[in-house]
């Protein structure tokens, strides 16, 4: 196949139910952009039925490709490992859960180009998750602003649209998915933020209990912020 000027990578663990939805919905947005487009899709250590159904999508798309962890090592792990595989020079990134509404990516990309930014963030301005998650998630974006200074309000959203170069910003970390804003802004990137659609969760159950939306964000919030700052963007 011709070569992909934009690789969607989405990683996936128990999201049987949303599979047959997600992938198709993003694919064609995605072939609107870019007919040549790759899809990398990550199952990190699925046991419900996720392999199998992203096996069935990869085999009717060539345009699919599917990294499989041997077990599941967490949303920031693959998402990482997904974007090893991409090689476009436009990364679009989205959850796997059913969301994230990929009909937006087209809004992120012309905000990228229109204001030559390196990094177009997705805000969930209007989010459909359960009030305790609303209300902590907040506060944890509030202190994570204040200390690493990345400007967003939605460090969570997964839907998002960037430059390859962007890659060489990010560093390992247990939460890089939330942190890679920061990690662009503490390189030099550039980037900005568009308000974009959040749905209600139809199949399967939200990974994020109160260790992973405050106490892990909050050691990991620490040391970054010793870190960080240290970075300068490569010349």
């Amino acid at each position: 196949m011709p070569p992909s000027r934009c690789s969607l990578v989405i990683p996936f663990y128990q999201e049987a139910g949303n599979v047959a939805s997600v992938v198709p919905a993003a694919g064609a947005v995605l072939g609107d952009i870019d007919a040549n487009f790759e899809a990398i899709l990550v199952d990190d250590g699925s046991t419900d039925g996720t392999g199998r159904e992203l096996a069935q999508i990869a085999a009717a798309d060539p345009r699919c490709r599917i990294v499989t962890l041997p077990e599941n090592r967490g949303q920031a792990a693959a998402l990482l490992a997904g974007l090893q595989q991409a090689r476009g020079e436009l990364i679009f990134t989205m959850d796997g859960d059913g969301q994230n509404d990929p009909r937006d990516f087209p809004a992120l990309l012309a905000l990228l180009e229109r204001e030559h930014l390196d990094v177009a963030c997705g805000w969930r301005r209007d989010r459909h998750d359960s009030r305790l998650r609303r209300v902590m998630s907040r506060m944890a974006y509030a202190v994570r602003r204040r200390l690493l200074h990345d400007g967003v309000h939605d460090a969570g959203c997964q839907l998002r649209v960037f430059r390859r170069a962007v890659l060489t910003a990010l560093r390992p970390s247990p939460l890089m998915q939330s942190f890679l804003p920061a990690m662009a802004v503490a390189a030099g990137y550039r980037i900005g933020e568009l308000v974009v659609r959040h749905h209600p969760r139809l199949h399967g159950d939200s990974k994020y209990s109160l260790r992973n939306l405050w106490w892990r964000p909050g050691a990991e919030l620490l040391r970054l912020r010793r870190v960080l700052p240290r970075l300068t963007r490569p010349r």
